[in-house]
C-alpha cells in the first residue's frame, strides 16, 4: 500500500471519530435543553399552585404567609365565604339618594376544592417542594413600604435551578412568583 492510501485511510477514519463526537456534542446539547425547558415547566406549574394558595392566604387572613405548614394547613382546612351583595337606593326629598348595602353569607367553600380540586393527581403535601425532588422552595413573605403604604409583599423561589443561566449571580435569576421589594404576585418568566 501507497503512503497516500494509508494517510487517506487514517484521515478518513479521524474525519469519522470527529464527525461522530461532533454530532455526540450536539445531540447531547439538544437533549440537556429539552431537559431544562421540561423541568422548568414543571417548576412553574408548581409556583402558579403556590400563588394561588398564597393570594387565597392573603385575603382570608389579611397577610401572607412565610411559613409552609400555615400555608399547608390554611389550604386543606381553611374556606372562602360565599357572598352576596345587594344595594338599595332611596331617593330623598331633597334630590339626593341614600344607598343602603346588604351583603349576606350564602354559604362557604372549602380552599382546596375551589383551588385545586380540577388538578389531577394534586398532592397538598407535596406543595412546598421542586417536582420530583425533596428540595423545598425558599418562602418570604414581609409587609414592605411603597409609596408611604404599607402593603404585604411575598416571594416564593426555586432554591437550585437546574439551568445554569439561572444560577448566575447567586442565584438572581432563578425561577421565582412575587417579590421581596415589588408589589407584585406575578412571576418572572411571565
Amino acid at each position: 500500500m501507497s503512503k497516500t492510501k494509508i494517510l487517506s485511510i487514517v484521515f478518513f477514519v479521524i474525519a469519522i471519530v470527529i464527525g461522530y463526537f461532533f454530532v455526540d456534542s450536539i445531540a447531547y446539547d439538544i437533549q440537556q435543553e429539552k431537559k431544562i425547558k421540561r423541568e422548568e415547566a414543571r417548576v412553574i406549574n408548581k409556583l402558579k399552585q403556590i400563588r394561588s394558595g398564597m393570594i387565597a392566604y392573603q385575603r382570608v387572613n389579611g397577610q401572607y404567609t412565610s411559613d409552609w405548614d400555615k400555608l399547608i394547613n390554611f389550604i386543606d382546612t381553611g374556606e372562602f365565604y360565599l357572598t352576596e351583595r345587594s344595594e338599595t337606593i332611596i331617593p330623598r326629598e331633597y334630590g339626593g339618594d341614600s344607598v343602603v348595602i346588604n351583603i349576606d353569607t350564602l354559604g362557604t367553600i372549602p380552599v382546596y376544592d375551589s383551588l385545586y380540586a380540577d388538578i389531577p393527581d394534586f398532592n397538598l403535601s407535596n406543595l412546598p417542594y421542586k417536582p420530583g425532588t425533596k428540595t423545598k422552595f425558599e418562602i418570604f413573605a414581609d409587609k414592605i413600604i411603597k409609596g408611604s403604604v404599607r402593603v404585604d409583599v411575598f416571594e416564593v423561589k426555586d432554591p437550585d435551578p437546574i439551568n445554569p443561566k439561572r444560577r448566575e449571580d447567586d442565584n438572581e435569576k432563578a425561577l421565582r412568583v412575587g417579590s421581596r421589594s415589588e408589589v407584585t404576585t406575578s412571576g418572572n418568566w411571565e
